[in-house]
């Protein structure tokens, strides 16, 4: 169950599981081209995501297209999703300041 876990990146983990929060009537399809990754991609995280328990899928049963799913957080994912979620925006403020100090030393150097 971890082991699905490991193999997926932090960042997508925390993606996935923001915009099923935010529209859990996604397909993969439509997951793939917001997060820029393949459709396999999307499926083999979805698949680990719902081995470890942090969201679930189901179909409507009423409609009669029975591929259309749709992907609920659980209550494991939510608690996971607010972990992930101080962890990219730290990765991102590292990643901001280190990006501000290379502009502002090419800034500075094109002042010369």
């Amino acid at each position: 169950m971890a082991k699905s876990l490991r193999s997926i990146d932090p960042d997508v983990h925390f993606r996935v599981l923001h915009l099923l929060e935010e529209e859990p009537e996604l397909t993969q399809r439509e997951l793939a081209q917001k997060l820029g990754i393949s459709l396999g991609g999307v499926n083999y995280c979805l698949k680990a995501l719902i081995d470890i328990g942090h969201i679930k899928a189901g179909n409507f049963s009423k409609n009669p297209n029975k591929s259309i799913y749709l992907y609920l957080l659980t209550p494991q994912g939510v608690a996971e999703k607010t972990k992930l979620t101080a962890g990219f925006l730290k990765r991102k403020m590292v990643e901001y300041h280190a990006l501000k100090k290379e502009i502002d030393s090419l800034k500075s150097s094109l002042k010369d």
